[in-house]
């Protein structure tokens, strides 16, 4: 079986590795190459860059040439166009497997795989298909996420469940961790899936699509802090946001992100939302929000280093009793 892998960011990266793994062994399996976004520019001078995924298949070849075989194509189309579906003909693929690509795959592409293909999404299918499903668990204070492993389908993550995985969530996580978490159980889950289809006993089970919630591509304004909203709300944004789009207030016209924080219990006030009540020596910086009292625990100017907060008070008087947001 020949496998197309399709993905761009890190959190795909510990599934093409497990697929390389595969198909070093007598299973059957081959990966074809890869299919990732364009390189683009980043850093300072604008050198322009591979995906997260592009750069661990460059290190994948290495290691293949090293041991006398034939790098792993690359593919970095712009478009899914006749163009980019001539080379992907030309790897002869059986199979596509796809990981946070970020394109939408229409019939003509698939059509170019025998076996059809399969999308790993890291939420519990029907529940948050889209873009964001790891900040929107977060978002919702949800108890139990996970991860899905999915044919595809016309319609966007809508289609038959191949394997589910829970994953329990404590209340701290950031999107961060979590997403370190679904994608190394994907890894652990991907090469079950792929023998199980190579063995013909594969099953699958049709989503609920009245039972689907939506989520979508986050962006960057939606970091602003409403201080009139609840401690609980603006700590699981805190925490969804992280590594993106991170959160952030306005303290004397400049932008200053509040990078962790917690809810601690049993301090009650009545001050205006956005107001710098004092500190908790364990806790951090108390700010009053619409509901309860947010303790904060890093913060940020703009481009400055990210500072503990008895570090960030030694250098910024008068931040107790300020306002934050006004």
């Amino acid at each position: 079986m020949r496998i197309l892998f399709a993905g761009s960011p890190g959190i795909a990266v510990p599934s093409l590795e497990a697929l390389f793994t595969l198909a070093g062994t007598d299973g059957g399996f081959e990966l074809a190459g890869v299919l990732t976004n364009p390189d683009s520019p980043r850093g300072r001078r604008g050198t322009p860059e591979p995906t997260e995924l592009g750069a661990a298949a460059e290190r994948l070849s290495v290691r293949r040439t090293e041991a006398g075989k034939p790098p792993v194509p690359a593919l970095k189309p712009a478009k899914l166009d006749a163009a980019a579906r001539e080379a992907v003909s030309a790897l002869k693929p059986d199979l596509l497997v796809s990981f946070a690509y970020g394109r939408i795959f229409g019939p003509k592409f698939l059509a170019l795989f025998p076996l059809g293909g399969i999308n790993i999404h890291p939420s519990l299918l029907p529940k948050y298909r889209g873009a964001a499903p790891i900040p929107a668990a977060i978002l919702n204070r949800e108890s139990l996420t996970g991860l899905s492993i999915q044919k595809l389908a016309a319609e966007m993550d809508s289609g038959d469940i191949l394997a589910r995985e829970n994953i329990l969530l404590n209340g701290r996580e950031t999107a961060a961790v979590l997403g370190k978490t679904v994608a190394r159980k994907a890894a652990e889950l991907l090469p079950r899936v792929l023998g199980a289809l190579a063995a013909g006993t594969a099953e699958s089970l049709p989503q609920n699509h009245g039972e689907a919630t939506y989520c979508f591509p986050i962006p960057k304004e939606e970091g602003l802090i409403d201080w009139s909203g609840s401690a609980a709300e603006i700590d699981a944004r805190i925490r969804a946001f992280d590594p993106w789009p991170r959160t952030w207030t306005i303290r004397e016209g400049q932008r200053l992100l509040i990078l962790r924080a917690e809810v601690p219990d049993g301090l009650p006030s009545a001050e205006v939302p956005g107001t710098v009540l004092g500190v908790d020596k364990q806790r951090g910086i108390l700010v009053q929000t619409g509901e309860g009292i947010l303790a904060v625990q890093e913060l940020q100017y703009g481009a400055k280093k990210a500072l503990d907060w008895k570090v960030f008070l030694n250098g910024s008087r008068n931040f107790i009793g300020s306002r934050l947001g006004a």
